[in-house]
């Protein structure tokens, strides 16, 4: 019994802060914050079971869809250049990890009590056409 929905949204990496004075930290990406409203917003659309378990742990898979650049074409817009990367690696993407950061917080609340009942995740990022997301949640009880 486990519920999937996708974001329609280029995701952003949580993590990283900075210190604005007076004790105060922010996100260091101002992308962060709107990538976890989308998110937020998709998830109270998921239709779920009457008895979905909000305190139950959780297998979370997250997968992560960025548009690939322009750069990674040739001219005509449609093959792609040699020296293209194969997978999503670039540096401007994120790591893997402060990507399913910013998911789990948002969706904290929503479809489940607290992100640390996350125990078990799986996590893939790639290239595609667009940017979107697809999550899945499955309560483990």
């Amino acid at each position: 019994m486990g519920v999937s929905f996708v974001v329609y949204s280029r995701a952003a990496p949580q993590g990283s802060k900075r210190h604005v004075g007076n004790g105060a930290m922010i996100e260091s990406s101002k992308r962060v914050k709107p990538f976890r409203a989308d998110v937020r917003k998709a998830a109270q659309s998921v239709e779920l079971p009457p008895d979905w378990p909000m305190a139950a742990p959780m297998r979370v898979g997250l997968r992560f869809h960025f548009a690939r650049p322009k750069s990674h074409f040739k001219g005509d817009g449609v093959a792609l250049s040699k020296s293209a990367p194969e997978e999503a690696t670039s540096h401007g993407l994120g790591d893997i990890e402060k990507l399913a950061r910013a998911v789990n917080d948002a969706l904290s609340t929503v479809l489940f009590n607290d992100d640390r009942q996350v125990v078990e995740m799986h996590l893939a990022k790639c290239y595609d056409s667009q940017d979107l997301v697809i999550i899945s949640l499955e309560p483990l009880v």
